[in-house]
């Protein structure tokens, strides 16, 4: 996403300067070339040399630096992506109309590309109807806003926007921003995640080991290639995604009711949870005891989510399941994908080191219903993840 990107990063002076400093780093070590742009006031907060030491580029500070005329003129035209973090209350009326009296100003004035801001001010400078216009006629000229959320601010706690988003989030926001032209872009994607929990008793369950990561990284990846991302997780010790509408389940019969409720509209349906494939047949409504000695549960399966989708999917849509096997696991996934009336399968060995569950990796093979085989070699499972969509890609007409 990032590798060999250019980003201007303006900032205007506030306090929330020192988060731009993250977002600066964050960026870098993502692999995109930064260059950083202060106002006069930004550089009372924070100082240029502190922008360098992270970048490791030259910042721009005025228009009147010494062998950088019309440097302002090259970073407006060049940039894949203009982020003005924070963007105060002053700096959203310049822009707004027209005003080109300092280096961000004049470069904002010259942008024709994207241009993504994230507000930060006073909670009732951004409610002042001025801001709200401002932010509008912005926002009308293509401006793309995240931000401001509720929180503490300078002057204390509050319970109006004001504060400016994480880091993180910016820069989630920001990957939407670039990676919004492809084929997923406007589409709905559901994905499934983790595992799912079969009641034993009222304290006890049935469970297993998936931790959730894969699904959310697909989750993840694909709202930031410009897709409305319904992730539906069973029970994960993970943040949810940014941008996308979690619905949280417990049961495989959960899994399978909200998939069921989300199906009609999704363009894609990633299936990256691990349901439970049996349950207790007869769950007790107390907890038993230890000391009544050994315990025999009677198991029964639980339904197959992927098949009872078959007659409910869009027209058009794509379907991708996975299979965690041991042992002939691409046989195996075949048997599913053709079973299942699949267009793609994504399989992996349980058993292969750095390629089961709780890991931060993946090795897999994306097969697809006319017999091609994708083998991604072991990678992150964000990485992993960008090589599902661009399969999932290539089938979305």
């Amino acid at each position: 996403m990032w590798a060999g990107r250019h980003v201007v990063l303006g900032v205007s002076g506030g306090i929330a300067c020192y988060k731009s400093c993250i977002l600066a780093r964050r960026l870098t070590e993502a692999g995109a070339r930064v260059d950083v742009v202060l106002t006069r006031s930004a550089t009372e907060f924070v100082r240029p040399l502190t922008f360098e030491a992270l970048t490791g580029r030259p910042v721009l500070s005025s228009l009147w630096e010494r062998d950088r005329a019309l440097a302002h003129i090259r970073l407006a035209e060049s940039a894949d992506l203009l982020i003005v973090a924070p963007a105060t209350a002053q700096l959203l009326a310049r822009a707004a109309q027209g005003v080109a009296d300092d280096v961000l100003t004049a470069i904002l004035l010259a942008r024709t590309g994207p241009v993504l801001a994230a507000p930060a001010m006073n909670d009732a400078m951004y409610a002042h109807e001025a801001t709200g216009r401002n932010v509008a006629m912005l926002a009308a000229r293509g401006w793309t806003f995240v931000g401001p959320e509720v929180g503490s601010l300078a002057e204390g706690p509050s319970d109006r926007p004001g504060r400016m988003s994480e880091p993180e989030v910016i820069l989630a926001h920001a990957a939407r921003v670039l990676g919004a032209g492809g084929r997923l872009a406007g589409r709905t994607v559901v994905v499934t995640a983790g595992p799912t929990r079969e009641p034993i008793d009222p304290v006890r369950v049935v469970t297993n080991r998936s931790s959730g990561k894969m699904g959310y990284r697909l989750a993840e990846a694909a709202w930031e290639r410009g897709a409305t991302v319904v992730l539906v997780s069973g029970p994960v010790n993970l943040p949810p995604p940014v941008g996308v509408r979690l619905r949280s389940v417990e049961t495989t019969q959960d899994l399978g009711q909200a998939v069921g409720e989300e199906l009609p509209g999704a363009d894609v349906l990633i299936m990256a949870a691990a349901p439970a494939d049996f349950r207790p047949s007869r769950p007790s409504e107390a907890k038993r005891p230890r000391s009544e000695g050994a315990l025999a549960i009677p198991m029964e399966p639980t339904a197959d989510i992927l098949r009872a989708t078959l007659a409910a999917r869009k027209p058009g849509s794509v379907i991708v399941g996975f299979a965690l096997e041991t042992g002939d696991a691409i046989q195996k996934a075949r048997t599913k994908l053709e079973g299942k009336a699949l267009d793609l399968i994504v399989v992996n060995d349980a058993l292969e080191p750095g390629a089961g569950f709780d890991v931060d990796t993946n090795r897999v093979a994306i097969l697809d219903r006319e017999g091609n085989a994708r083998v991604v070699p072991l990678a992150s499972k964000r990485e992993v993840a960008e090589a599902i969509l661009d399969a999932v890609e290539e089938r979305l007409g």
